[in-house]
């Protein structure tokens, strides 16, 4: 085959591919779908607010990332704003959908909810997030290994462990990390409060109030 003839053949593949754009536009597309997926289901992803438990921190229709990387490499504290899937308790309950709630008893602890106030291993916590003072009492109840307590802000209006028990932590999909709607409340959820007998380490880890935790 001469030169010419080579370079006519080249360039005839050349044209080929240049007319063939949806090739193209599917990998394109098929990539990103998997990149997607992939970010979806391993990294972080969107949630919205169906409901008032959570008030005042997060008002219905609140958009949010869930960053679900975080629990990979530590443990979950107090104060964090998780996301889990229905627990045994719930799905008997026929509740499919994910919920939102805070972390208030970790592994082991004793929690109680007496007077108005919430007591962990015996010490009353400060919660300057609350709606209101919770009008119920519930426990001494002790946490589970690997499982948490969890409350709604609305400690009055919020469907949550005072009612149904623990969340194991294979049922954590991730922590709220961001507010990205609306754009008058966009940014970063409120610090985590430092409760009465915990501190920070040089890490940012909190102590917990449990001796020997």
């Amino acid at each position: 085959m001469t030169r010419s003839a080579k370079q006519d053949k080249n360039k005839h593949s050349q044209s080929s591919k240049k007319e063939n754009p949806w090739v193209e536009l599917t990998q394109t597309v098929v990539t990103a779908v998997i990149l997607a997926f992939g970010i979806r289901t391993f990294v972080a992803e969107a949630r919205y607010i169906p409901s008032s438990s959570m008030e005042p921190t997060l008002e219905i229709n609140d958009r949010l990332i869930i960053e679900k990387l975080s629990y990979h490499f530590r443990e979950p504290v107090r104060g964090d704003v998780v996301v889990f899937n229905p627990t045994e308790a719930l799905k008997a309950q026929d509740f499919n959908d994910a919920f939102i709630k805070r972390i208030i008893g970790l592994p082991g602890e004793t929690v109680q909810v007496r007077e108005g106030k919430v007591y962990v291993n015996g010490e009353e916590i400060t919660e300057k997030y609350i709606a209101e003072d919770p009008n119920y009492d519930y426990g001494p109840v002790v946490v589970p290994e690997g499982e948490y307590l969890v409350l709604g802000d609305n400690r009055n209006n919020s469907y949550d462990s005072h009612y149904w028990g623990f969340v194991p932590k294979d049922k954590i999909i991730g922590k709220a990390f961001v507010r990205f709607w609306p754009f008058n409340r966009l940014g970063s959820l409120d610090q985590q409060p430092l409760y009465p007998g915990e501190s920070v380490n040089g890490e940012g880890t909190k102590k917990s109030l449990a001796p020997g935790h």
